[in-house]
């Protein structure tokens, strides 16, 4: 089987414009980023070690993450559904609810990583 490095360049072009299409123009995604942006500079300050970097890296990997499927599942039930329908409206709040949890999760790893440092 033959690699082609083109083809997966032109892959990684494409998850790069997907996430550039959200940047800025979702609020909740604006939020997260910053929130984000916010703990590796508390990190930083801080000087928390590298096993706690790890856990900060994954939980901001992971809410990012969450956070631009919702956005697509969004997107998609709006193609799908233009109009108002229960079902549509309970697939959103689905997606909403998995990155709540994926963020009340990483804010309590949060709290466990910085407390101590206070």
């Amino acid at each position: 089987m033959k690699y082609d490095l083109k083809k997966q360049l032109r892959s990684f072009g494409y998850a790069w414009k997907g996430i550039q299409s959200c940047v800025g123009k979702e609020q909740n995604l604006s939020f997260h980023l910053i929130a984000a942006m916010a703990v590796i500079i508390a990190g930083i300050v801080l000087g928390i070690t590298r096993t706690e970097w790890i856990m900060v890296v994954m939980c901001i990997g992971t809410v990012i993450a969450a956070e631009l499927f919702n956005t697509a599942i969004e997107k998609l039930v709006d193609l799908v559904s233009p109009e108002r329908h229960p079902v549509a409206g309970r697939v959103k709040d689905i997606a909403a609810g998995a990155v709540l949890i994926c963020a009340v999760a990483a804010a309590i790893i949060g709290l466990i990583i910085f407390i101590p440092y206070f």
